[in-house]
C-alpha cells in the first residue's frame, strides 16, 4: 500500500481509474465532478490534500474541451487546498495533434521554396514577407563601396536635388515654401480637395488629380482640365488585388503549446502520459514529462500471433516509420512502408493522395502498426492496398483507439481481420459495435509509473522493448 497520496479520478475514464486505485490498493479520492445548469464545470474536492502528493487521471476521450477544462480546476483546487506535489495523468493526451502551425502541401518555407517567391520579378506587397533564402542559394553581396559610398551617395543626391529645386520651385520637395499664395492658403490637409480625394480612396471612387495641369505644363507647354486625369503616368489601382501567399499559415493557433501553457499556470508540476503523436511536444513543457510507451503490450501481442517472426510489421504512413520499425528490430521481425504519394497528374486529383507499397507483403501476415486512430480512414486504406498486394491477413494494432465519427463502420466494412487497441480511452461501446476489436490493458503501467514517480524510483523499466 502506497501512502500519502491521493488518487483523484476525473470523469473521462471511470474503469481505469478505479483498475489503477485496485494495482496500487488505494481507495480512489472524494471529489465532486459535476456541472451547473448553465454548463460551466464544478469540481468539489471532499478529502484533505494538505502535505499530500496528488494524481489526477484524466484521459481525453469523448468531450475533449469539457474534460480539458475539469482538469485544469481539479489542479488548480488541488493547488489552492495545500498540496506538496501535483501530477496530472494523461492516458490521451488532449490537443497532441496540433503541436506545430500547419502549412499546406507544398511544403514548410525553410525547407522548400514556394513557386512564386523564386521569380525573380515578383512584387513584394505588405501582406506578404520575404521568406528566408534557400539553402542552396549563396548568401546575397552587401555593399560594394561599403559604408562610405553609401553616404557619399547620399550626399550627392541631395545636392542634385537641391540644385533641382532652385530651378525648378514647383517641383522641388518644399514647393509650397517657395509660392506665396500656396504660404497664405490653407494647409493641404484641410482643403476640399484633399477631403474628397480621401473619401474616393475609402470608397473606391476615382480620384481627382488637382496637381496634374501644372506638371503637364511644366513639362509639355499643354494644360489639362483641373477634373482630367493624365493617361499615361498614373494607373487606377485595382480592386481585390491581394492573393493568399503559399506557405505557413500564420493566422491558425498553436492549440498544442497552448495547452501545455495552460496545464502549468494551472500548477501541474508533473506530466505522465502515453505515446504522444508527436514527442516534441515534451519539450513545449517547463516542468517534467514522462512519455510511457505502449510498444511492450503490442510487442507481446504480437509475440502471440502463429508463426508471427514469418509476418511483416508494416507502417501506415511515413510519420510512424520509427515506430514501427522499433517494434520489428525487437522481434527480427520484416518492415514495410506505405507512402503517401502527394504530386498530382491531374487538378482533380490534388486531393486525392496515391498509397504506395514499399516491401514484400505476398502471402504473408501483415501488422499495422500506429499510435492513433481518430476517423481509421488511414488504417482501413492501407490494409485495402495490402490485401491487394498478396496479404493473407491484416493486423491493426494501436495504442489509442479513439474510433471517432464512421470509424466503427469504416473498420466492420474493411479489410482488417482485427485491430487491437488500448483502454487509454474507455472501449465499452465501441467493443459492443464492432466484432473486430480487441482491448489491451494499461492500468497496470500507468499504477507502476505513478508508484516509482512516488518513491522517486526510476521508471526506465518501463521504457524497455523487451
Amino acid at each position: 500500500m502506497v501512502r500519502n497520496i491521493v488518487i483523484l479520478g476525473g470523469s473521462s475514464h471511470p474503469q481505469l481509474n478505479q483498475k489503477i486505485c485496485d494495482r496500487l490498493g488505494i481507495p480512489e479520492g472524494n471529489v465532486l465532478l459535476s456541472k451547473f445548469s448553465v454548463g460551466e464545470t464544478r469540481v468539489e474536492i471532499k478529502e484533505s490534500v494538505r502535505g499530500k502528493d496528488v494524481y489526477i487521471i484524466q484521459s481525453s476521450g469523448g468531450k475533449v474541451n469539457d474534460h480539458l477544462m475539469e482538469l485544469l480546476i481539479a489542479i488548480s483546487a488541488c493547488k489552492t487546498a495545500s498540496a506538496r506535489k501535483v501530477t496530472a495523468v494523461l492516458p490521451l493526451f488532449p490537443y497532441s495533434r496540433q503541436s506545430d502551425i500547419p502549412y499546406n502541401k507544398t511544403g514548410a518555407p525553410l525547407t522548400k521554396a514556394s513557386n512564386p517567391y523564386n521569380k525573380p520579378d515578383f512584387a513584394y506587397s505588405f501582406e506578404s514577407k520575404p521568406q528566408t533564402p534557400h539553402p542552396d542559394n549563396p548568401p546575397t553581396q552587401g555593399l560594394s563601396n561599403g559604408v562610405e559610398g553609401l553616404h557619399s551617395g547620399l550626399s550627392k543626391l541631395q545636392v542634385d536635388e537641391a540644385i533641382s529645386c532652385a530651378k525648378s520651385p514647383q517641383n522641388g520637395r518644399f514647393a509650397q515654401y517657395s509660392n506665396a499664395s500656396h504660404a497664405k492658403g490653407p494647409k493641404r490637409s484641410d482643403t476640399i480637395d484633399s477631403l474628397s480625394s480621401l473619401t474616393n480612396s475609402v470608397f473606391d471612387t476615382p480620384p481627382r488629380y488637382r496637381g496634374s495641369s501644372m506638371s503637364s505644363t511644366a513639362l509639355n507647354g499643354n494644360s489639362h482640365d483641373e477634373n482630367t486625369p493624365p493617361s499615361s503616368n498614373i494607373q487606377t489601382p485595382k480592386k481585390d488585388c491581394f492573393q493568399p501567399r503559399p506557405g505557413y499559415k500564420q493566422w491558425v493557433a498553436q492549440a498544442g503549446t497552448l495547452v501545455a501553457d495552460l496545464l502549468t499556470c494551472a500548477g501541474a508540476d508533473h506530466i505522465i502520459t502515453m505515446d504522444l503523436h508527436d514527442p516534441q511536444y515534451q519539450g513545449f513543457f517547463d516542468i517534467p514529462v514522462d512519455n510511457l510507451y505502449g510498444r511492450p503490450l503490442l510487442k507481446k501481442y504480437i509475440m502471440g500471433i502463429p508463426d508471427y517472426q514469418q509476418a511483416v510489421v508494416v507502417s501506415p504512413d511515413a510519420g510512424g516509420a520509427k515506430r514501427a520499425t522499433a517494434i520489428a528490430d525487437g522481434l527480427s521481425m520484416p518492415f514495410a512502408l506505405i507512402h503517401k504519394e502527394r504530386r498530382p497528374t491531374k487538378i482533380t486529383d490534388r486531393q486525392n493522395a496515391t498509397m504506395m507499397l514499399v516491401g514484400d507483403v505476398s502471402n504473408r501476415i501483415c501488422i499495422l502498426v500506429d499510435d492513433l486512430a481518430d476517423t481509421s480512414n488511414t488504417i482501413t486504406r492501407a490494409a485495402k492496398l495490402l490485401k491487394k498486394e498478396g496479404a493473407t491477413k491484416v493486423y491493426a494494432l494501436l495504442t489509442h483507439g479513439v474510433l471517432s465519427g464512421d470509424a466503427i463502420e469504416r473498420i466492420n466494412a474493411s479489410a482488417l481481420d482485427k485491430v487491437v487497441v488500448t483502454n487509454s480511452v474507455p472501449q465499452e461501446e465501441h467493443m459492443k459495435r464492432c466484432p473486430k476489436l480487441e482491448v489491451l490493458e494499461i492500468g497496470d503501467i500507468f499504477a507502476e509509473a505513478i508508484r516509482r514517480v512516488h518513491h522517486g524510483e526510476s521508471i526506465s523499466v518501463l521504457f524497455q522493448y523487451d
